[in-house]
């Protein structure tokens, strides 16, 4: 599947349903994410719900064309203000649920409360932030260590076409001493939709505060969900269990 958002090529690609027949999942990968770190799992959810299932690769990352470095630190607001509109557009999507993990939870919060979101019925986030912990800097400065001198870059190489750019691009954000008072808070209040968070309790890039937050602010239905033994990917750690909540989730959006 071929979307140009700009004159730019996004890699993408489309499971189950047209956007004509049922209502479409979104899915907005993590930091480091692409459409192949995703694996299977959307073909599943798919399934399961009988939805069609949009995955692309946001622009620095995947196959998709480069990005401009270095990245703004609002590039978050971008992708769920600027480019995630345009790609709903294009891709003549009616009805949508978003499916994010991680950053792409961020960026699915901030569409859900914008002006965008007006067909959208739901959020599915694995992992989201909505402000900026010592906890997420500490480990991606860990995990900068391990990509520059470890076996992530190595790993990492399999899914993207210049893994050096798609790692620098994104850490250099986080670890901007700027990007410390990143907040997303403000969009809460504004999202009407229900939300289902799914988070695990060795979460090494964020703590419950993150789901705190969003109960206490979001105007719409939040369900909770606290995965044990499972740390900051629980779509890959603990899938069944994860596909059985966003399954069950998903059905009932369905039917109101």
């Amino acid at each position: 599947m071929n979307i140009q958002v700009n004159g730019k090529n996004i890699e993408s690609v489309w499971h189950g349903s047209a956007p004509d027949v049922a209502p479409t999942l979104i899915f907005l990968h993590e930091g480091l994410g692409s459409v192949s770190m995703w694996k299977d799992f959307p073909q599943k959810l798919s399934r399961q719900t009988g939805c069609g299932a949009l995955v692309y690769s946001r622009f620095g990352y995947g196959k998709s064309e480069k990005c401009e470095l270095p990245r703004p630190l609002n590039f978050m607001h971008e992708e769920g203000l600027e480019v995630l509109p345009e790609i709903i557009e294009l891709c003549g999507i009616k009805k949508y649920i978003l499916v994010g993990h991680s950053d792409g939870a961020s960026i699915a919060l901030i569409f859900a409360g914008s002006a965008s979101a007006n067909k959208l019925l739901g959020i599915v986030n694995e992992a989201p932030h909505v402000f900026c912990e010592s906890i997420t800097i500490s480990s991606i400065q860990k995990l900068r260590e391990n990509f520059n001198s470890g076996n992530l870059r190595e790993r990492l190489n399999k899914h993207h076409k210049d893994v050096d750019r798609t790692f620098n691009g994104w850490a250099d954000v986080w670890l901007n001493n700027k990007f410390f008072k990143w907040n997303i808070e403000s969009f809460l209040p504004r999202i009407k939709v229900p939300n289902l968070i799914i988070q695990g309790n060795n979460d090494e890039y964020g703590t419950s505060a993150q789901v705190q937050a969003i109960l206490l602010r979001s105007a719409g239905s939040v369900k909770t969900c606290f995965l044990e033994n499972c740390g900051h990917s629980p779509h890959h750690e603990q899938q069944s269990k994860t596909l059985q909540v966003m399954t069950e989730f998903v059905r009932k959006l369905l039917i109101t």
